[in-house]
């Protein structure tokens, strides 16, 4: 396969463990930086969370700036531009380490990603000088317009508008940005306009800005300490040099710039997880009933099993994925000023990954989380304990960085429009077509059931395309459903890669990853089998359906195991640890 072809991949053939990144594979420096987030957050803000979700006066730009001081803030700002300039690992990290701290994270994540990457990647040497070295310091606070009352998921039709000046030295912005993240304490907006009504752009736009103004702060279901407004514009001036990239290519920023987001939302919800796991294990092993503690029944135990390995799961596909972006960031040359464009462009390689991840990851969180609240019974429902803020904070996921059902939508659009382009999809299908003109032989192992993960995608896609033709990319109940195998066919191998690769290294550890990688490949096999039928059933009707659910049966055959063994096992190490580990 050619070196042009990355995104998508790991849908083609096998993958060698030792080409992917782990968590196990952190460097002494990304194992420094992981201890500062982590005490950061256990020092300073999760015992203010209620005074931050009440919006104490000037505690969320406090906690910023002494972010900025550790160096949280400037991990994608290059040097020269007064930030640290880490690599994708540590910026994943840090991410990780502040998922868990609700309405900092989502603060946080305003502010050094959506609200400044866009200056770092598409911004003149200019802009960067001007723009950078404050929001690294937490001096200036960043936030991200994109979405109008009348255009969430749809950006495109924004309404917002702006007009170039007479004496051509201003553009003039006039229209309305909704849900705007850190828009009451922002100094800066990336803003989204047409120009002449027409050309999509971005611009970047001072906070005290004649004309603009915001509205009042939103009421919350979760996340309630971040600052969330509208954001209005009347005739506001925005110098010609604020210009972000080209005039009309402003969707090129915003879909780019979206990319990366993915990646690092899908991060702050493995720390969201991470944390729910440990405060459930410990409430499990502290709560006694029948005067025994509830870790000792069968189905708590079953409980944190599921959570332990739904999490383990997503922490694989979290730092497989900072691994691609990582390689191929670290392939660039990024000095200059077309530096941050070719990282951009770069990022988009894996635009399939960062998708599906932010999908997998956010509901694994959703599960987590929601298991939690019941292993604390009434108390987990009580705003006492932490579990029942996470459940609270993480709903947002699903929606932040575009809804998961536009993310489901991106991962087979993205694949077939790849496959036109060059991808090697349909050799892939043909391959699989021969091997399905003979029986395949039932699958032996975790490996053999990864690959007819895959194989069942392949499949599967391959009759939708032929039931559907050229309108297969407006149904979007089929692309959802083939959307989720991609997406468990990409964790369940990257769960099994990570317990293959730990196996040389530490053999205790590698057992307990092995038994999550079992049971999740075990688990999700069955969900790839019944989506993979319902797409079968929606492209032939009645007996029609009979070979292609036939041919189904073929790829799918294997042993079961004994899942709740296995399970107890797994909880059994869980409680004695009293948190997550893997």
């Amino acid at each position: 396969m050619a070196d042009r072809y990355k995104g998508g991949s790991f849908l083609l053939g096998e993958t060698d463990p030792g080409s992917i990144f782990t968590a196990e594979d952190f460097s002494e420096e990304h194992r420094m930086i992981a201890a500062t987030v982590s005490r950061f957050v256990g020092e300073k803000v999760l015992p203010v969370m209620e005074d931050l979700d009440s919006k104490k006066e000037g505690m969320m730009r406090g906690l910023l700036v002494e972010a900025g001081e550790l160096g949280l803030l400037g991990a994608d700002i290059p040097e020269q531009f007064g930030g640290s300039e880490m690599d994708e690992i540590s910026s994943t990290i840090i991410a990780e380490g502040l998922g868990c701290s609700g309405s900092f994270c989502v603060a946080h994540g305003g502010q050094v990603g959506i609200g400044s990457l866009p200056v770092v990647y598409f911004g003149t040497e200019q802009q960067k000088s001007k723009y950078l070295p404050p929001v690294a310091t937490g001096e200036k606070i960043a936030a991200y317009a994109l979405t109008e009352p009348g255009s969430g998921s749809d950006a495109m039709s924004a309404k917002t508008k702006a007009v170039l000046s007479p004496d051509r030295t201003h553009y003039i912005l006039n229209g309305a940005k909704q849900f705007i993240t850190n828009a009451g304490m922002a100094d800066m907006f990336i803003v989204y306009a047409k120009i002449d009504g027409d050309k999509f752009s971005a611009f970047i736009v001072d906070g005290d800005s004649a004309g603009l103004s915001t509205g009042a702060e939103e009421k919350k279901m979760g996340i309630r300490g971040s600052s969330t407004r509208s954001v209005y514009f009347d005739d506001v001036k925005v110098p010609v040099e604020n210009l972000l990239f080209e005039i009309g290519r402003g969707h090129i920023v915003a879909f780019n710039i979206l990319n990366i987001g993915r990646h690092k939302v899908s991060a702050n919800a493995l720390g969201c997880a991470k944390l729910a796991v440990d405060l459930s294990a410990n409430y499990a092993n502290e709560r006694r009933q029948f005067q025994v503690p509830i870790a000792q029944f069968g189905m708590i135990k079953e409980k944190l099993a599921r959570m332990a390995t739904y999490t383990y799961a997503a922490e694989s596909v979290v730092y497989r994925t900072a691994g691609l972006l990582n390689d191929i960031l670290q392939s660039l040359e990024r000095s200059g000023p077309e530096g941050g464009r070719a990282a951009a462009a770069a990022i988009e390689e894996y635009a399939v990954e960062c998708s599906l991840g932010k999908v997998f990851v956010s509901e694994v969180q959703a599960y987590v989380v929601d298991e939690g609240v019941q292993i604390h019974g009434g108390y987990g429902f009580i705003s006492e304990y932490a579990i029942e803020r996470l459940y609270r904070d993480a709903r947002i996921t699903r929606i932040f960085e575009g809804t998961n059902e536009i993310n489901r939508t991106i991962v087979p659009t993205t694949l077939v429009r790849r496959a036109q382009k060059g991808l090697p999809l349909q050799k892939a299908i043909e391959d699989l077509k021969v091997r399905l003109a003979s029986e395949v032989p039932v699958r032996e192992n975790e490996a053999g059931i990864v690959q007819a993960a895959k194989d069942v995608f392949l499949f599967a896609l391959a009759t939708a395309q032929d039931s559907f033709g050229g309108d297969l990319l407006k149904n979007q109940e089929v692309l959802g459903r083939l959307a989720d195998l991609a997406i468990l066919a990409y964790a369940m191998e990257s769960a099994w890669l990570r317990a293959r690769k730990s196996a040389g290294v530490k053999a205790e550890s590698a057992l307990h990853k092995t038994a999550m990688a079992r049971a999740f490949i075990y688990e999700s096999i069955r969900k790839i089998e019944t989506s993979a039928a319902e797409i079968l059933a929606a492209c032939s009707a009645g007996s029609q359906a009979a070979q292609p659910l036939a041919k189904l049966g073929n790829l799918l055959r294997y042993a079961p195991i004994d899942l709740i063994a296995l399970r107890r096992d797994i909880a059994a190490k869980i409680s004695e640890a009293g948190k997550y580990v893997a």
